[in-house]
């Protein structure tokens, strides 16, 4: 016990969650300036690229997902100290990354023009022509999205979130420098701020790779291992990643289908449903940051075989995720208003903004820690299948029927979609920590 507690102090936990959500802090303002930036380009360029940017999530997840999986089982291996046996893991992760993304973009070069036009095919031709080039240059860089989730997989379950905070930074700099200079000096439109995004993930990608050859780590890629299939350690990590794929993928589904459902309650709700997206997005950063912090320490408890341990780091991890999303949710609250100044919005609109962050900011700090970023910790357990259930049921059952009924049938509009969001994830928070409480996670292996 007193090993396990000297393995994850309060300084290594720290260590991990500050690196983490400064990257991710990073990322959300990058995404702002990318905003930013593309509107100048002109109105088909900002639709194509957010209309191609919604596929592209999709992929982003999946490799996500995979990395995920990776995460789990190289953390349990670190926790049973089988050093050897995680780099073997995290090398056949890396080799699945690549066959795995380099055929997702070998499908989409072959398919663009009927995957835009089954998705998109209404849209103007000049917005459609904004999508074909940015979404094939964007297929160029999922090899590089997938390679570097792979090394940020092992990084992460070494606890080396510092690493990724910085190269998080660099890249960041060459793609909002990339944009100004593609779309201000170049005047390359659409593929002005594309190519910089191509060339930020591929730096990203090359400098993991690197660094996770280098033998001053503990886990480390090996070529041998890299350029053998290993059946066994393929299956231990699609295991994971496959449901945590199918539970990502109907999220991403219905979110598309919840914003066609916006679309319907009239322009000052669209756009305030719109702008306080982007304010949730800031928002959730608190949670989403702690999750691969569950994946890291209960991944390598019950590699140990320690389940005493992950319980009590279960319980640890959940009281630091509330107090950290309380004091950043309520932050962000209060800063709203101001964010509010730089929109041009009726002041209709900014009231209703103003009321959907309040329904988020509330819940997603007392509920999310509990349906979103505990599931993590029973994912790192083994328990993927009854979390993947869950979510799935959750999504389609309570959310997306709840918007429906509340949005549509109560004429609530987009308040209504805002509760539905809610009683997701207090119906998530319920089931996932009961299902902590009852034990039933310390049951599952992974390797």
């Amino acid at each position: 016990m007193v090993q396990q507690e000297e393995r994850f102090s309060n300084q290594d936990l720290y260590q991990m969650i500050i690196p983490l959500f400064l990257e991710q802090f990073l990322v959300m303002l990058v995404g702002f300036a990318d905003t930013l930036v593309v509107s100048y380009v002109g109105e088909a360029a900002v639709s194509g690229v957010s209309l191609v940017n919604q596929l592209n999530t999709i992929f982003i997840y999946l490799f996500m997902a995979l990395a995920a999986g990776g995460s789990v089982v190289i953390s349990q291996y670190i926790g049973r100290k089988a050093l050897a046996a995680a780099g073997e893991a995290a090398s056949q992760l890396f080799l699945f990354s690549i066959l795995f993304s380099s055929l997702t973009a070998i499908l989409v070069f072959a398919g663009k023009e009927v995957i835009l036009q089954l998705l998109f095919g209404k849209v103007d031709d000049e917005v459609m022509e904004a999508c074909v080039i940015y979404l094939t240059i964007s297929a160029y860089s999922y090899p590089a999205l997938a390679v570097y989730n792979a090394g940020a997989a092992l990084l992460r379950s070494l606890g080396k979130t510092r690493f990724t905070m910085y190269l998080s930074f660099a890249s960041n700099f060459i793609n909002v420098i990339g944009n100004l200079i593609g779309v201000f000096v170049l005047h390359g439109g659409v593929a002005g701020v594309a190519y910089p995004s191509l060339a930020a993930r591929m730096f990203s990608a090359v400098v993991i790779t690197i660094y996770c050859f280098q033998c001053q780590n503990a886990v480390v890629y090996r070529s041998k291992w890299i350029f053998q299939w290993k059946q066994e350690m393929m299956n231990h990590i699609l295991k994971i990643a496959i449901p945590n794929g199918m539970e990502n993928g109907a999220f991403q589904l219905v979110k598309v289908a919840l914003s066609s459902l916006a679309a319907l309650f009239g322009t000052y709700q669209i756009a305030a449903n719109g702008v306080a997206q982007s304010i949730w997005s800031l928002a959730a950063l608190a949670g989403v940051a702690m999750g691969p912090v569950f994946i890291t320490v209960i991944g390598q408890c019950m590699g140990n075989g320690d389940t005493a341990s992950a319980d009590r780091y279960f319980h640890k991890l959940l009281r630091i995720t509330v107090s950290l999303s309380v004091i950043w949710n309520l932050l962000v609250f209060l800063i709203t208003p101001l964010f509010l100044q730089f929109y041009a919005l009726e002041a209709e609109t900014k009231e209703l903004v103003i009321w959907l962050v309040l329904i988020h900011n509330v819940f997603n700090a007392l509920a999310y820690p509990f349906s979103g970023t505990l599931s993590n910790g029973l994912r790192a357990a083994g328990d993927v299948r009854f979390t993947m259930y869950i979510s799935v049921i959750s999504t389609l059952a309570v959310r997306l029927f709840c918007s429906y009924l509340f949005g549509i049938s109560f004429q609530m509009g987009v308040i209504g979609i805002a509760i539905a969001m809610v009683f997701d994830w207090i119906f998530r928070a319920v089931v996932f920590y009961r299902r902590l409480q009852c034990g039933k996670w310390k049951t599952f292996q992974v390797i």
